[in-house]
């Protein structure tokens, strides 16, 4: 009996081995058609194929055609919204660099009277042309000052000596037509002696 039982299970485990050898089908569509190719039979030099069989390959192929279809559409409409979502970032970005060279303009630029806008190189020109133009005027004026004030003090002082000259000359008047009056007196007074 156990040789009976060894038996059996040597001849159940062979056979289980190799009934577990299966073979792996091609499920792709040229799979498919090299599949109904082979067993297909011939008549007259034409495949005979099972009507079955070529349905089921028929309504692969229309499956698998739809589903391309439908990956075609899928793709086509991720890439109009990717398209719509390029111009739309174009569009900002338009929109982004005209509002910067706008910023920058106004950067650039510095309102004057309250509407004139000038650049900045144009402002600081004019800007350090008028500052130099006051200095000049002012150490213009002040060299004026400064040399009208030395005339005048050179005037004062000619016009105390003038004056100091004058008072000289006055004080020799006087005493000359005092001299003179004298003398003129005693004229007058030897002549009415006499």
């Amino acid at each position: 009996m156990k040789l009976y039982t060894l038996i059996f299970t040597a001849i159940l485990l062979t056979t289980t081995s190799f009934a577990q050898e299966t073979i792996v089908e091609d499920i792709s569509l040229n799979g498919q058609f090299e599949t109904i190719s082979r067993i297909s039979t011939n008549y007259k030099g034409y495949k005979v194929i099972n009507k079955e069989k070529f349905l089921q390959l028929k309504q692969n192929v229309l499956d698998s055609i739809k589903i391309s279809q439908n990956l075609v559409i899928q793709k086509n409409r991720l890439l109009k919204d990717e398209k719509e979502t390029v111009k739309r970032t174009q569009d900002s970005l338009n929109k982004t660099l005209l509002e910067l060279s706008a910023t920058v303009l106004k950067e650039d630029s510095i309102s004057l009277f309250g509407g004139i806008r000038l650049s900045k190189a144009t402002y600081n020109i004019t800007l350090w042309t008028l500052i130099l133009s006051l200095i000049s005027a002012l150490i213009y004026v002040i060299l004026t000052f400064l040399k009208n004030n030395i005339l005048t003090k050179e005037a004062k002082n000619n016009l105390l000596i003038v004056e100091k000259e004058l008072e000289q000359h006055i004080k020799n008047a006087i005493d000359r037509e005092q001299k003179l009056r004298r003398k003129l007196q005693d004229e007058v007074n030897k002549q009415r002696n006499s």
